[in-house]
């Protein structure tokens, strides 16, 4: 979609954290009319509004917040759709936009569209280690004297930034399954798929629908094109041409890195291999990786008191990823792993959480999760509230155990997103006396 002075725009959702504010500024800067739409009241969205007032006030945008009208669908020139936006092939509004014959598009697709046609463009999808694998890249580029851009999930809107992104840049999108199933024609010089599990189901409706959203990120790479594939889609068919580059986690050759988990060596193989296709020799991109630090949020130390360390990994929202979380953190304890579990329901299953407690770990689950994973676990505590979990768990812990923030579930229920819960988690567990 292109857009020009004058044209009528209606951004849908922008969103308790502001994901819509880059789109809204863009389009503000190429003269579009833009009518702000979204569910939540204004007292909701104070914060990202703020971020705009200016454009509100000269009258480039209009909001129209806590309800959405069919004739800002209908009556505009084109609509952006956010991918937050669950089975939007139902949606009453975005409905209405394809019967009038309205252009509906997103955020990502935009972004992709302007980019220079020259930049090396990564995009990464995948049910775990998209963000980890993305920053791995980064890290590893730029320490050997590249220009990267991260965008997508990961690192903001790049649609602000867009004069300063050069023809020779690096370009590292994380691409989630909803923004996927919006981009048709995606075709990045370097695909990585990391691996498939369940999830996002409450989106998606089903695991083929989301399995088919995932595969949309192969299906244009051409003979310049490299898709890097994880142990458990590996099999997946490419566009032909495409150079397959296939990651057999049994083979792999351990670097020394300072996140753990074997988890974290196949995320730095699928990053090492993505910097080699963009021309990097691979002993250097691992040498590199070897030194990153991890995300924020994403098994991330925290402090050590009595003898228990304590781990934030709030940014686990899949049931995979905590029990890969509890599996690298074994090694480092010869005591009790105490995991506060749980929290908004995406209709995963949660059996892999549930089977992981046992002789040496200890669950605490919270939120809209709780009663599911006490049902199904072997001693779990059901403590509803985080600050409960923490109290719990560290009154439980004895020296050489570990207490481990690594919920399986997304945050909404009891937090705006994963890095409040992680921080309060912090909070909770820095403090002096109990939590």
């Amino acid at each position: 979609m292109r857009f020009s002075n004058g044209q009528r725009i209606t951004v849908m959702g922008l969103g308790r954290f502001g994901g819509g504010l880059g789109i809204t500024r863009f389009l503000a800067k190429q003269g579009t009319s833009v009518l702000v739409t979204d569910l939540n009241a204004a007292e909701a969205l104070s914060e990202p509004v703020k971020q705009i007032q200016d454009l509100i006030d000269n009258g480039s945008v209009v909001l129209r917040l806590g309800k959405h009208q069919v004739s800002d669908f209908v009556e505009c020139d084109g609509v952006i759709a956010n991918p937050a936006v669950p089975r939007p092939w139902e949606n009453q509004y975005l409905n209405a936009a394809r019967q009038a014959g309205v252009d509906i598009t997103t955020e990502i697709a935009v972004l992709i569209d302007a980019l220079p046609g020259s930049a090396s463009v990564v995009g990464v999808t995948g049910s775990a280690g998209k963000s980890t694998i993305c920053a791995m890249i980064a890290h590893a580029l730029e320490k050997n004297g590249q220009r990267v851009h991260l965008g997508g999930n990961i690192g903001g809107s790049l649609l602000e930034k867009l004069a300063k992104i050069r023809c020779e840049d690096v370009v590292v999108l994380e691409i989630s399954s909803a923004m996927l199933y919006w981009l048709n024609n995606f075709a990045p010089k370097v695909a990585i798929v990391t691996s498939l599990f369940e999830n996002h189901l409450d989106w998606h409706g089903s695991q083929a629908h989301y399995q088919a959203c995932k595969e949309k990120i192969l299906e244009h790479q051409n003979a310049d094109s490299f898709a890097i594939l994880g142990p458990d889609v590996a099999h997946w068919p490419l566009n032909t041409g495409a150079k397959r580059i296939s990651i057999d986690q049994n083979n792999l050759k351990h670097a020394p890195l300072r996140v753990p988990g074997d988890h974290n060596q196949l995320n730095a193989a699928l990053a090492a291999s993505a910097c080699e296709a963009l021309g990097l020799n691979r002993e250097n991109a691992l040498e590199n990786i070897g030194d990153f630090e991890g995300l924020p949020h994403r098994l991330a130390y925290v402090c050590e008191r009595d003898g228990v360390k304590y781990y934030n990994d709030s940014k686990s929202t899949t049931p995979n990823a905590t029990t890969l979380a509890i599996d690298a953190l074994r090694p480092t304890t010869q005591g009790t792993i105490h995991v506060i579990v749980g929290g908004y329901d995406k209709g995963v299953d949660l059996s892999s959480i549930c089977k992981a407690a046992g002789k040496h770990v200890k669950l605490y689950a919270i939120g809209d999760t709780q009663q599911a994973i006490v049902k199904q676990s072997e001693g779990a505590d059901g403590c509803g509230t985080l600050k409960v979990a923490a109290e719990h768990a560290r009154a439980a812990a004895k020296a050489r155990d570990v207490v481990l923030l690594s919920p399986g579930c997304a945050s909404w229920d009891q937090f705006k997103n994963y890095e409040l819960r992680g921080e309060r988690f912090i909070e909770l567990v820095s403090q002096e006396g109990d939590a």
